[in-house]
C-alpha cells in the first residue's frame, strides 16, 4: 500500500484535539472520514503530534497508507473537498517511503504561542491568542527563558496525565519577542511533554508581569514539582507550526 505524507493546517477551536476520542469530533477523525469518502474503505491517519482541544496547527504532519496510488495534488484536493466546511485543510500531500513515520521519524517540532498584550478585548483574534491585559515585560521574559534551554527534567511543566516514560527533554529553542501589542514565544524540541509549552508560557507570563524573577523560574524548574508551575496558558494561543524530518525520511 502506498504511503503518503500530509501537511495539515487547522483551527482547533471546534475539535476535541488531534486524536480520535469518544467525547467529540477530533481532527484525526475528520480527515479519516474524508479519506473514507474517496477510498471507499477505512484508513488510519497517524499524526506527528497530539495537539489538545483548542490548539491550532499551521504545519501538522501525518502519514496514511492508501489502497491505491494517487497523484499528490489530486489527493490533496480530493481530501480537502470532503473536509469542507470543517476548518481543516491539507496543504500538501506527497508520496514517501514505507519506513516514514510522521511521529517517530520526526527530529524536531516547532510551536508558536501568541499573547495579545492590550487592554481592549479580542475581536479578530478571539480563540486565536491569549489576551493578557496587564503590561508584560517581554525582555524580562526572553532573558528568563534562557534557563529552560537545554536538557532538563521538566516535571514541573508536565501535566499530571502525561504518558511519557521520562520527564527528560531537550529544549533547543525558547524565544520571546514583542511585535507591538503581540508577544510571540517560539519553542523547538525533538519532543515535548503534555502541556509543556503552555506550562512554560504561563510561567513566563508570571515573569513578564513581575510576579516572578528569572531566579524564581529557575527554582520552579529545579523543583521538578508540578505544584511549582505557574498557570497553564490557554490552548487558544498555541500553534504547531512545523515538524522537521531527516532528508532521507
Amino acid at each position: 500500500m502506498p504511503r503518503y505524507k500530509l501537511t495539515i493546517e487547522y483551527d482547533g477551536t471546534p475539535f476535541v484535539g488531534w486524536q480520535r476520542q469518544a467525547n467529540g469530533l477530533s481532527v484525526q477523525e475528520a480527515i479519516e472520514a474524508a479519506l473514507v469518502s474517496i477510498c471507499g474503505e477505512p484508513v488510519a491517519v497517524r499524526g506527528a503530534g497530539r495537539t489538545d482541544a483548542g490548539v491550532h496547527a499551521r504545519g501538522q504532519v501525518a502519514h496514511v497508507d492508501l489502497p491505491r496510488e494517487w497523484r499528490a495534488d489530486r489527493l490533496r484536493d480530493a481530501v480537502n473537498a470532503h473536509l469542507r466546511p470543517r476548518p481543516v485543510a491539507i496543504l500538501a500531500a506527497e508520496p514517501v517511503l514505507p519506513t516514514f513515520d510522521a511521529r517517530f521519524s520526526a527530529i524536531e517540532r516547532h510551536y508558536l504561542y501568541r499573547i495579545v498584550n492590550r487592554r481592549a478585548p479580542l475581536t479578530l483574534e478571539q480563540d486565536r491568542a491569549w489576551l493578557v491585559t496587564r503590561r508584560l515585560d517581554a525582555a524580562a521574559m526572553a532573558e528568563a527563558a534562557k534557563c529552560l534551554l537545554g536538557k532538563h527534567d521538566f516535571s514541573t511543566f508536565r501535566a499530571a496525565e502525561c504518558q511519557a516514560q521520562s520527564p527528560l527533554r531537550t529544549l533547543n529553542r525558547l524565544d520571546v519577542e514583542r511585535l507591538e501589542d503581540e508577544i510571540r514565544i517560539r519553542a523547538s524540541a525533538r519532543s515535548f511533554l503534555h502541556t509543556q509549552v503552555r506550562s512554560m508560557v504561563g510561567s513566563l507570563e508570571y515573569v513578564g508581569a513581575g510576579k516572578w524573577s528569572a531566579a524564581d523560574l529557575r527554582a520552579a524548574l529545579d523543583a521538578r514539582d508540578r505544584r511549582r508551575c505557574g498557570i497553564v496558558a490557554p490552548a487558544a494561543g498555541l500553534y504547531l507550526v512545523g515538524v522537521d524530518y531527516p532528508s532521507s525520511a
